[in-house]
């Protein structure tokens, strides 16, 4: 297949994938141009992504479609056992043997097998399956007889395969002969719009299973839902949608305070961004986490300054500052650990209001270099980028909404 644009939405269409973000419609495309051949196939990307549905691309569109598909989660199966499951063994070969059995390789001769989480393969496995990789040919666990299979491979990780080769826990031969034509499935963090798509989809899917109105989302639920970097992917947005759709019965449109209520609080933290030789580094970002937290703490010892001072006015100036309490009040509920929070009504002795330092400068000079090392942050990636924002914001781990306002608001437009 050629792998237009037609050709591609006719694919997902048939196979059930929802987007129309490039990085999808590229990974489709090149899935469609494998097929029709026998050659190893490496399919990357994080846990939930979608992997396994461009395993059945690739067998459905190729030669091999009237063929069995087995799927296999390599994570999953005992080390001691996961010869015999996919090469077989004869009887009597181990303890437990008590017959002989055909493995999958053997079962799915004529047709595709598709290895998940191949990262968590052992040593002695692999030299095995880079043997039918290379020749066709395996000896099942406790035989001398040599059989032969044709089977294609398709595989797939969550994790980066080269750091296992260097650190000496994946073959490198075996990499490279998996590697043939390398897929990456992008996270649905870097999908944009269609995380809305996929939304309805698993909205109006779970209202038909549980008899129940679908769930829409107001605007501003839609900007919390686009900005969240969901670390679990499609698998964590359809149970999102199904929690939601079961939990809401009394509302139907779901506003953003109730969409908060179902997306865990750590969401909200800036995401890490891997140093890939780049200026802008992890430590960069978490420095900048660092910097807002002691923001917080400076408040808070303020705040506290002036209660000792005016114990007066302790009830207002608490009143007045309550969203310094909030995230404390919330970690008393998730975590169930007791807060203590200041009593006003205690006045302190003249000794500990002697020892109190006044701090309230400190915050103007944290506010400073929070900003400074933000808009530095958010230059460097431009430059980095060509003023792409598109894939500076990928770099800073934040939406692109986000930085369009970080740039009209450091004035960095050009």
């Amino acid at each position: 297949m050629t792998g237009t644009d037609t050709e591609v939405h006719s694919v997902k269409q048939r196979f059930g994938i929802i987007g129309n973000a490039p990085l999808l419609n590229h990974a489709v495309r090149v899935a469609m141009q494998v097929a029709p051949t026998d050659m190893s196939v490496l399919i990357t990307g994080e846990s939930g992504s979608g992997k396994e549905s461009f395993s059945k691309i690739i067998h459905h569109l190729s030669h091999r479609k009237h063929g069995p598909l087995t799927a296999i989660n390599c994570g999953s199966i005992p080390e001691g056992t996961i010869d015999s499951e996919l090469f077989g063994h004869e009887k009597g070969s181990f303890t437990g043997a008590h017959e002989a059995r055909k493995g999958y390789f053997e079962v799915t001769n004529g047709g595709t097998i598709f290895l998940d989480e191949i990262g968590e393969m052992p040593l002695s496995t692999q030299a095995r399956l880079l043997r039918v990789l290379e020749y066709g040919e395996f000896i099942k666990v406790g035989a001398s007889k040599v059989m032969k299979t044709d089977v294609r491979v398709v595989a797939a990780t969550n994790v980066n395969l080269l750091d296992k080769v260097n650190a000496g826990r994946f073959r490198e031969d075996l990499y490279y002969r998996l590697n043939s034509v390398p897929i990456f499935v992008p996270p649905l963090r870097e999908r944009g719009k269609d995380i809305e798509l996929l939304f309805r989809k698993f909205a109006a899917d779970f209202a038909e299973k549980y008899k129940v109105k679908p769930i829409t989302l107001t605007d501003e639920a839609k900007k919390i839902i686009l900005e969240y970097r969901f670390p679990g992917n499609i698998r964590q947005l359809k149970n999102l949608v199904e929690q939601i759709s079961v939990l809401t019965t009394d509302q139907k449109e779901i506003d953003a305070a109730t969409l908060q209520h179902y997306i865990p609080r750590a969401s909200t933290l800036p995401a890490l961004v891997k140093d890939h030789g780049t200026d802008i580094s992890e430590r960069d970002i978490l420095y900048k986490v660092l910097f807002d937290l002691k923001k917080d703490v400076t408040d808070v010892k303020k705040l506290v300054l002036e209660i000792f001072a005016d114990p007066a006015q302790a009830s207002q100036l608490i009143k007045n500052n309550t969203h310094l309490f909030e995230g404390l009040q919330e970690s008393k509920a998730n975590h169930e650990q007791p807060v203590v929070l200041i009593n006003p009504t205690v006045k302190p002795v003249a000794e500990e209001a002697e020892e109190v330092q006044d701090i309230s400068h400190e915050a103007e000079d944290d506010t400073l270099s929070i900003q400074k090392k933000e808009k530095e942050l958010i230059v460097r990636a431009l430059t980095k980028n060509k003023n792409k924002r598109k894939y500076a914001a990928r770099d800073l781990g934040i939406s692109e909404r986000t930085l369009y306002r970080k740039i009209k608001e450091y004035n960095l437009e050009k």
